[in-house]
């Protein structure tokens, strides 16, 4: 399967280095090219003062109407505080068999716990949230492999659990 090329937007302030990691994970996942731009947007639009979080569904939606014919998939990356009216916070979200996703190291950070600050985690955590949301764009639902970067993660302690790679079965449903 010819994934062609996935598009990840950066959005707000992301160091060079954290970006290429990314999209080099991204490549070797899914066998395909992945290139970086810079987007601009007025997140006040999607900001909910009374959560004092950004409302992913209304960001998403957004993501999904941004033209980029040359992209099978593209995927918005931020540094903000996500939710979905069900769920206190998210990590990011996609549509399940669609265009486009989002994901946020917000709360895959240290910080946010009272942790010290560690670069590689942070990676790492973003890494395998960026995966598993293009996962969701590609078709394919949470996995019950524990150690599959498609099953679902509540904490970020699930998804240190977790590798960043699809296992056998889903990699076989996705076919690469």
């Amino acid at each position: 399967m010819n994934l062609q090329n996935i598009t990840l937007i950066s959005f707000g302030y992301f160091e060079k280095d954290f970006l290429e990691k990314t999209a080099e994970a991204v490549r070797l996942e899914f066998v395909c090219s992945a290139n970086i731009r810079e987007g601009h947007i007025d997140l006040s639009d999607f900001y909910d003062p009374g959560r004092r979080q950004y409302n992913g569904d209304k960001l998403l939606r957004q993501i999904d109407a941004m033209a980029f014919p040359d992209s099978v998939k593209v995927i918005g990356l931020f540094n903000i505080d996500l939710f979905i009216p069900i769920l206190t916070f998210i990590y990011g979200q996609a549509f399940l068999g669609g265009r486009s996703g989002i994901a946020s190291h917000y709360r895959l950070s240290n910080e946010p716990y009272g942790m010290v600050m560690d670069k590689k985690i942070l990676l790492d955590r973003f890494r395998k949230e960026v995966i598993h949301e293009l996962g969701h764009a590609f078709g394919l639902i949470h996995c019950y492999q524990p150690t599959c970067v498609m099953r679902s993660s509540t904490y970020v302690e699930d998804i240190d659990q977790k590798e960043q790679h699809l296992c056998l079965t889903c990699r076989t449903q996705l076919g690469v």
